[in-house]
């Protein structure tokens, strides 16, 4: 798997590039400016793009902004963002296009090294990889939203799980509930956003862009 790499720290960065290769990944680039962010991914065209949100020389948004961009160019991009920060406008608009992987982990809910790279996986093969404090925040604005209001609040505990990344099998765990139990949640998410038929996995991703997208 082919991965680009933004991250202004240069240990953090090098451990991080460590890691990927004892797993087996590609790093085709690691840059730490947004500028050169862009043209990575542009020249690249990674498997993954895993981005702070906050680079030279601002500091502000620069990582996030040259991923939006370059999704732009090459639509269903798989993007990681993972940072200290939840930049909720440039996080919507991230999950805007309802097309290819989406991730946002905090660095400070990063436990463990099969974690990060369970996420990073998912995310390039399509899926979501929320952190639940940005699961929070995203979701706060849109208690009243329709269909989202029509969800009970079990599913909507369901989703932000959803959002996170977790099987039925790991939903059923948090809840304590049976796999069965939480399958059915999840029917009645699909139904009741409207979700037409298709692959469970494909329809998960978009349940979950439904409820966090602005």
């Amino acid at each position: 798997m082919r991965v680009v790499l933004a991250e202004d720290l240069f240990l953090l960065r090098q451990g991080i590039i460590q890691l990927f290769e004892e797993y087996g990944f590609e790093v085709v680039a690691a840059v730490d400016n947004g500028t050169d962010l862009a043209a990575a991914l542009a020249e690249h065209r990674p498997d993954v793009a895993v981005v702070d949100v906050r680079l030279p020389p601002t500091f502000t948004t620069e990582g996030l902004q040259a991923a939006l961009r370059a999704r732009r160019e090459q639509p269903g991009l798989p993007i990681l963002v993972l940072s200290q920060h939840v930049e909720q406008m440039y996080a919507r608009e991230l999950l805007a296009d309802g097309t290819g992987g989406i991730g946002y982990l905090l660095k400070d809910s990063v436990l463990d090294d099969e974690q990060f790279i369970d996420s990073v996986r998912r995310v390039a093969a399509g899926g979501t990889a929320m952190d639940p404090a940005v699961v929070a925040q995203l979701m706060t604005s849109h208690a009243r939203d329709e269909p989202l209001a029509s969800l009970s609040a079990r599913e909507q505990e369901v989703l932000s799980l959803m959002a996170e990344g977790c099987s039925n099998l790991a939903i059923a765990h948090r809840l304590t509930v049976t796999e069965g139990a939480a399958a059915k949640h999840i029917s009645s998410i699909f139904s009741k956003l409207l979700l037409p038929a298709s692959s469970d996995s494909n329809r998960r991703v978009l349940a979950v862009l439904a409820y966090l997208n602005a």
